[in-house]
């Protein structure tokens, strides 16, 4: 009998530096660039976001998501078959070796699972996630780590006040295994690279030197636009695979980007903010990080409870989107 996929435990870590719009407005001031937390708040619905130590790096985060999600599960790290990690902002540069190496040696796992990262932006966790799911039903593997982990901070610029106030760095983590039990109900992905100009990392190394700009660029009009027909697209596509309907749906748990894009979604499928996962408002949005966080504070605070159907979906660069729909 093929297997199913479901998750047993979710984690999640915040670096200790916490960064309220006051923080940023007075960062801000230094350069003479004027904001305000009425401006951020009405715009994004973040109020504050954190920021990791510059001696942090994603994989430090990642290994505290995923001690958390392994101790839920109850497995050992060497229980792992194999690591999926979801990041734009890598240890290393080039991405090599993998953040997903670097967090299989610090986590002491010995047994050489697989190991390897996923680049699709913010919609990087579904993507592994979707994976995941796939490695497990063929039965090739039992017990997977799938993290994503970004410290963004590094990567924008903070004399761009359309862009710098949003961001903030983090880590989720979930524990999948192989299970009798339906778990994982159903993955949509898409991809679409005429988008990729609207949401990108421009810079280019050549012979050692960077060309173009180390700093994200984000046309945030144009990315507002597309994000919402489209996570309410692809919600919908999934739930036809599982052969399910928008209010069987217990909890929306989408990519923490803009309240409004939230909003607009849940509007879409007909389902009420209340069914909602939100963080964005204390987390800011932490890219590829924010559906592990915000599931794992869901799961943590006793609102996500076992057998309950929840719908993950985000966005992301490239340009890239998916939705998961997942019994808990």
């Amino acid at each position: 009998m093929t297997p199913y996929s479901k998750i047993i435990g979710t984690g999640s870590y915040l670096p200790p530096q916490r960064v309220t719009n006051q923080d940023l407005m007075a960062r801000l001031a230094l350069d003479g660039i004027e904001t305000s937390d009425e401006w951020i708040v009405s715009r994004s619905g973040i109020s504050a976001r954190h920021y990791a130590d510059a001696d942090m790096q994603s994989s430090d985060l990642a290994v505290e998501a995923a001690k958390r999600a392994l101790d839920m599960a109850q497995l050992a790290p060497n229980d792992i078959d194999l690591i999926i990690l979801a990041t734009s902002t890598p240890d290393f540069f080039g991405g090599f070796p993998s953040t997903a190496c670097v967090v299989q040696r610090k986590l002491g796992i010995t047994n050489e699972c697989a190991a390897v990262d996923v680049q699709a932006v913010c919609s990087g966790f579904v993507y592994a996630l979707a994976t995941a799911d796939k490695f497990i039903k063929s039965g090739s593997h039992k017990n997977v780590l799938v993290i994503g982990a970004e410290v963004f901070s590094r990567i924008i610029d903070f004399k761009d006040r359309t862009t710098c106030v949003l961001f903030g760095d983090g880590s989720g983590a979930v524990v999948m295994t192989a299970s009798e039990e339906p778990g994982v109900l159903a993955t949509k992905l898409h991809a679409n690279g005429s988008y990729g100009d609207i949401l990108c990392g421009p810079g280019r190394i050549s012979n050692g030197v960077l060309e173009g700009s180390a700093f994200m660029y984000m046309d945030g009009q144009a990315v507002f636009k597309l994000a919402i027909g489209l996570l309410d697209k692809v919600a919908n596509e999934a739930l036809q695979l599982a052969k399910m309907d928008a209010s069987e749906v217990d909890w929306i748990v989408p990519h923490q980007a803009n309240i409004r894009i939230m909003q607009g979604t849940a509007k879409k499928l007909g389902l009420s903010m209340d069914k909602m996962i939100v963080t964005v408002d204390q987390h800011g949005n932490t890219s590829a990080a924010s559906i592990p966080l915000a599931l794992d504070v869901g799961v943590r605070d006793g609102r996500i409870k076992p057998g309950q159907h929840v719908m993950m979906e985000g966005v992301g660069g490239g340009f890239t989107w998916g939705a998961a729909l997942v019994r808990m």
